[in-house]
């Protein structure tokens, strides 16, 4: 046996413990299913149906007996493994159906999330305005204060030609103290 089978084995061991019978009856037939569908369960099925017409052909059993024999025992294993079958993609749609769950949850929860997102940009847009804003009144100030020094400047330059020229005018020898 392989590895896979003796794991298989194991879990249909482990369902003597006290488990839900539900769940007892969901994990066996998981393991039924599993255990089926395995590379042993077809070596061991070639094999019996090998044997069962080596017996017919070999003489020991009669071949009316062995077809209607082995043709039972297929129709029987047919039926039980539909049914098993039919409960794993039961509890697999139920599962599926918890899943689909969770994803709508995870959905509103993404939704939440992207309007939160949205209300932080829309806050980051109006701190950015207000910082533009803001920027924009400095920048008017230092500009009026530009232009005031440089008018401040321009009435400085004509009062000193101003006092320049009344200085030229006015004789050197006739400057009296004003005290």
């Amino acid at each position: 046996m392989n590895t896979g089978d003796h794991d298989i084995l194991d879990s249909l061991r482990s369902l003597s413990s006290s488990i839900d019978p539900r769940e007892r009856i969901r994990k066996t037939s998981f393991a039924i299913t599993r255990a089926v569908g395995s590379p042993t369960s077809i070596v061991i099925h070639t094999l019996l149906f090998g044997a069962c017409f080596y017996a017919a052909y070999s003489g020991h059993i009669k071949w009316e007996l062995m077809l209607l024999t082995l043709t039972t025992i297929v129709s029987l294993e047919a039926i039980y493994l539909s049914l098993f079958i039919q409960m794993t993609l039961n509890f697999t749609t139920e599962d599926i159906e918890e899943v689909s769950e969770d994803i709508e949850e995870m959905q509103e929860n993404l939704g939440e999330i992207q309007e939160d997102v949205g209300e932080l940009q829309e806050d980051v847009e109006e701190i950015s305005e207000e910082d533009s804003a803001e920027e924009q009144e400095e920048e008017k100030q230092k500009d009026e204060q530009r232009k005031t020094l440089t008018d401040i400047q321009s009435d400085l330059r004509k009062l000193m030609s101003d006092i320049e020229k009344l200085q030229s005018n006015v004789p050197p020898s006739s400057t009296k103290p004003l005290l």
